[in-house]
């Protein structure tokens, strides 16, 4: 009896090990599959980290001032290879926009394979916001003046070394359409067409298209005339803004005087006349103290009117040409602010119809 006990004791032992030997190694593997995930999610967060910091990343477009180049819903790739990325310029945490308020790290722009061209769409920091440069909101815009031309506005085209732009099919502005008598244009028609009315007030509409879509309309029936709207130039719209640059000017930015967009090395002579053109510039992005008296300037201490401009500056415009607030409002984007090129619509979201736009995915963005 007592072998018997015995033989019964040491099978209960034996499968006792045996389990403790099975839960251990199921502890383990477990502990081992953990382990494997956890690798691969860190080695997937900071290749996206690289692959965001150094050659692409992800935008949206959230209004329309750049239709119909561009669509709200749209959803972008943009390269920084192109103009050359920017190492880290804070401390923070990747991907939340939490960071050290004050701690500025010394930083460069890695050497990319072309400038910035006249007509780039690109993706930028806005200038005017008060944040560390690379946590300022994200704006997207065509860089219609780079630094070193000459850009003025003459019933609202825009010269750029006294030639007009480049005036691409995309393009939108408003147009005055004028109708036949007691009749009435179609919103459904022109909004098939590609138009949107804005206002009516008898025979007359307000309508945002391309000039191609004004084109075809100025062949309609009903239609007797198509034309741009372009204000006066006695019409003040800049003194109801709060920007310097803007303020500057006399009229509206269908009007503007010929101006240089400032570059690198450029010497400039300050004037109150000129004064707004290079106070962001001065103060804000070149970071230096500047008081003003009656008929003088006084910069970092120094009694002077003459300075030299710092770094590169490009003057950016919306496609959407009376529906964008851009350069013409607030002035010039420096070089330091740019963040990459507009390369590829990767997809398209259409929030008035919740259907993907097909024909839109991977269309690359000229």
């Amino acid at each position: 009896m007592a072998g018997k006990k015995e033989d019964k004791s040491t099978r209960r032992q034996a499968r006792r090990r045996v389990l403790e030997k099975k839960t251990n190694e199921e502890t383990k593997n477990a502990k081992s599959w953990a382990r494997e995930w956890l690798d691969a999610i860190l080695f997937a967060a900071i290749a996206a980290l690289i692959i965001r910091a150094l050659f692409l990343e992800a935008f949206r477009i959230p209004t329309p001032s750049m239709e119909s180049t561009l669509l709200t819903g749209d959803f972008l790739l943009v390269s920084k290879l192109h103009y050359g990325a920017r190492t880290p310029m804070t401390i923070g945490i990747p991907f939340t926009g939490v960071y050290m308020r004050g701690a500025q790290l010394p930083w460069f722009r890695i050497p990319g394979f072309m400038d910035v061209r006249r007509n780039d769409i690109l993706v930028f920091n806005y200038p005017i916001d008060d944040d560390a440069v690379s946590q300022k909101t994200n704006y997207i815009k065509r860089a219609v003046g780079i630094a070193g031309d000459t850009l003025g506005i003459r019933d609202k085209v825009i010269y750029v070394n006294d030639e007009p732009e480049e005036i691409k099919n995309s393009y939108e502005q408003h147009y005055e359409v004028q109708v036949r008598e007691r009749l009435r244009l179609s919103p459904s028609k022109v909004r098939n067409a590609g138009g949107e009315i804005l206002q009516s007030s008898g025979d007359r509409y307000r309508i945002n298209m391309t000039a191609e879509v004004a084109e075809t309309m100025s062949d309609w029936p009903e239609v007797t005339g198509v034309r741009p709207m372009v204000l006066p130039e006695s019409f003040n719209d800049y003194a109801r803004q709060s920007f310097s640059f803007a303020r500057g000017f006399t009229g509206n930015y269908h009007h503007m005087p010929d101006f240089v967009v400032p570059y690198e090395g450029q010497t400039v002579t300050l004037s109150d006349e000129n004064w707004h053109l290079y106070e962001d510039v001065i103060s804000r992005y070149e970071r230096n103290s500047v008081t003003r008296g009656d008929d003088y300037f006084v910069i970092n201490g120094d009694t002077t009117d003459v300075y030299t401009i710092q770094q590169d500056y490009y003057f950016l415009v919306g496609d959407s040409r009376d529906n964008s607030e851009d350069s013409r409002f607030w002035g010039f984007v420096p070089d330091d602010h740019i963040v990459g090129r507009a390369w590829i619509i990767y997809f398209s979201w259409d929030g008035e119809r919740y259907m993907p736009r097909i024909r839109r995915l991977l269309n690359r963005i000229n």
